[in-house]
């Protein structure tokens, strides 16, 4: 990590020299001065103005008139012989950066007609899933190493995000007619592991193997806010009922909760875990359950553990008692259990009540895992589980009985995650470990 860092970190010549200061001006202790003293040159008085863009600002250097006696900045003479970044917007961040120029619109103005009647209606209560058809609708192609985690956005529900080890997250207009790729970030120095849309707007939260949390406005661009830590971060989760607060889960087995209005750290949770896998709230927000790494310790205890999120204490540490690590979390969205990923080649049912026990008689088998990274995701109805496998199938469950209802073939490596669509009940996101995202209906 340190060679790492050497390589990215430059040293800065933007920082503006100091200003010259002018010359101490002696008074007489007993007669102060009668006004302010006279500056030694004047500034010509200019009218209000817009500020260029970032094209137009590097050819209006060059052609601006010179103003006698003026202090020219070390930034400004930069300027005039090169490229200049982004005038930074107002907001969280001192020095928000600019990443790769705009590939695509991330507007609806491109979407067809019908489809976006569809995304605009957003139906109340459970939604009754659709059979899918598995008929391949986009294959969605950037990334080049494995991508780790898939996203739709709650509120601009047209965009796809992914986030891959080859240091870049996307932004995907998954109707568009022309570009699909919107945007094209890439702040972190090392691979992402994780990406959260923010319930907020456009904003995406990232984290990486570069020990850093990055809070990206994908509108503009800037990446607003950042976020460190002295561990790799693997997870991160939003808060479902504070849009400012989220989790972040790491390698050195500590979970912090986060408020970004503060930039800081409101909570730590600290029990001298392994690398942290997940993390997922429960419906009322009120607890969370993680799991962690937990080879070559005692098996019977910290792998999924339940916590109090306010006083900070584990209510329950038991909670799965067989030799696997589980990859993956995920509530169900309106019963009092949840599921884990396990490298058992199987998904486990836990209840989120008091004492959380694991379900011995039923669970969710057939796919494999292998020791990836597998993701799973219930349905908006809650009625089907679906879930990747290690031989690059995706499988629908059903919820109440654990049958196994289809399986659609989407690629020859491993299928990592799975994203249903938050209005479109027919749509489903998916990516394998080759660096290929695909959406069937």
């Amino acid at each position: 990590m340190d060679l790492l860092c050497n390589a990215y970190s430059t040293n800065s010549d933007d920082e503006p020299e100091s200003e010259p200061k002018s010359k101490p001006i002696s008074r007489n202790p007993l007669f102060p001065p009668s006004k302010r003293p006279r500056p030694e040159f004047s500034y010509p008085l200019t009218e209000p103005r817009s500020v260029p863009l970032p094209n137009q600002l590097n050819s209006s250097l060059h052609n601006e008139t010179p103003v006698a006696g003026r202090y020219i900045s070390k930034r400004e003479r930069a300027l005039s012989g090169s490229i200049v970044p982004t005038v930074p917007e107002p907001g969280p961040s001192q020095n928000p950066t600019v990443t790769k120029p705009v590939l695509g619109s991330i507007s609806e103005s491109d979407i067809p007609h019908d489809i976006l009647s569809s995304l605009r209606y957003r139906p109340k209560g459970r939604v009754q899933q659709s059979r899918l058809s598995g008929r391949l609708f986009a294959a969605l192609c950037c990334h080049t190493k494995a991508v780790n985690t898939i996203q739709w956005s709650p509120t601009h529900a047209h965009l796809l995000a992914s986030a891959g080890m080859d240091h870049s997250i996307c932004i995907w207009n998954v109707w568009s007619r022309h570009q699909k790729l919107a945007r094209a970030f890439s702040f972190h120095n090392a691979a992402v592991n994780d990406v959260k849309w923010s319930p907020q707007g456009l904003f995406v939260l990232s984290c990486g193997y570069d020990s850093s949390l990055r809070l990206i406005d994908v509108e503009k661009g800037i990446e607003t806010q950042n976020f460190k830590e002295e561990q790799v971060i693997r997870v991160i989760k939003f808060h479902p009922d504070n849009p400012n607060l989220f989790l972040s889960g790491g390698s050195k087995g500590s979970i912090r909760l986060w408020d970004i209005r503060r930039g800081k750290v409101v909570h730590e949770y600290i029990r001298g875990l392994g690398p942290i896998l997940d993390v997922e709230f429960t419906i009322n927000g009120k607890q969370f359950i993680s799991s962690s790494d937990v080879s070559g310790v005692n098996m019977s205890e910290n792998s999924v553990i339940v916590w109090d999120i306010s006083r900070e204490v584990p209510l329950s540490n038991q909670v799965y008692v067989e030799a696997y690590t589980c990859p993956c979390i995920r509530h169900h969205p309106f019963d009092p259990y949840f599921v884990a990923q396990s490298n058992g080649n199987y998904i486990a049912i836990f209840s989120s009540s008091p004492p959380f026990r694991l379900d011995k008689y039923r669970r969710y088998e057939n796919h494999g895992v292998s020791g990836f990274p597998i993701k799973c995701n219930f349905s908006l109805d809650g009625e089907k589980l679906v879930s990747g496998s290690s031989d690059g199938s995706i499988y629908i469950y059903n919820c109440r009985s654990t049958k196994l209802d289809r399986k659609i073939k989407a690629y020859e490596q491993s299928c990592i995650d799975v994203a249903i669509h938050p209005i479109l009940p027919d749509i489903i996101a998916s990516c394998n470990w080759h660096g290929d995202i695909s959406v069937f209906e």
